[in-house]
């Protein structure tokens, strides 16, 4: 077993063998398609599970979803965070969107090839969506203000009894600006709360409520 995996079923110690079977076999998948398509850095690669399956797990930290919750992952590119949240909440729906098509090739591949049931996958912008979902994620795609333009039109009101339907952001870095510019109500989370490696430092949750 690779010692990256360990480190999710470490902070996720209720996994179902199935789930940790479809966990493990993600860094070979992975190492095998992008020597095809290239969806992951080159440097990243030996760090999938850290860099990528934690990053996303961070939102399931944060904000677990309920059973029935419908999830759209704007811009995923090789799965993330959709794949690995899927992954986690079997009795969820994911549909994950990428307007690079042979990104979502590999989703559907990886998809497939770990029997993952509960995602779809299309080439699509996120403008042309017409479902209606309870959440929104997205991982780095786009500004803020742009994201919530692209899409706020797609999240259904909410019973939640945590929290309101919305949006969970991955971004990092200064948000300042970014934020100050979207003008809306907001929330941050440090990831460093969750996950220790130096990685997390500047890595951060932006929750949206709709």
């Amino acid at each position: 077993m690779s010692p990256g995996v360990q480190q999710v079923f470490d902070h996720f110690p209720n996994l179902t063998d199935q789930q940790k079977e479809q966990f493990s076999q993600l860094e070979g998948l992975y190492a095998e398609w992008n020597e095809q398509i290239n969806v992951i850095s080159r440097k990243d690669i030996d760090q999938l599970y850290t860099r990528h399956v934690l990053h996303s797990l961070a939102i399931a930290k944060y904000l677990p979803f309920e059973d029935g919750a419908k999830i759209l992952d704007i811009g995923t590119g090789g799965g993330f965070p959709g794949i690995p949240l899927a992954i986690l909440n079997p009795n969820c729906s994911f549909f994950l969107v990428d307007s690079i098509g042979k990104k979502i090739k590999v989703v559907k591949e990886v998809a497939n090839a770990i029997g993952l049931i509960n995602l779809q996958a299309e080439h699509m912008r996120a403008e042309k969506v017409k479902d209606k979902f309870d959440f929104i994620v997205s991982r780095a795609v786009a500004r803020t203000k742009v994201i919530y333009q692209w899409s706020n039109r797609l999240i259904q009101s909410s019973d939640h009894p945590t929290a309101a339907n919305g949006y969970l952001l991955l971004k990092g870095g200064d948000l300042k600006e970014e934020l100050k510019e979207f003008g809306r109500s907001h929330t941050i989370k440090n990831i460093s709360e969750y996950f220790q490696d130096e990685f997390f430092e500047t890595k951060k949750i932006v929750y949206i409520p709709v």
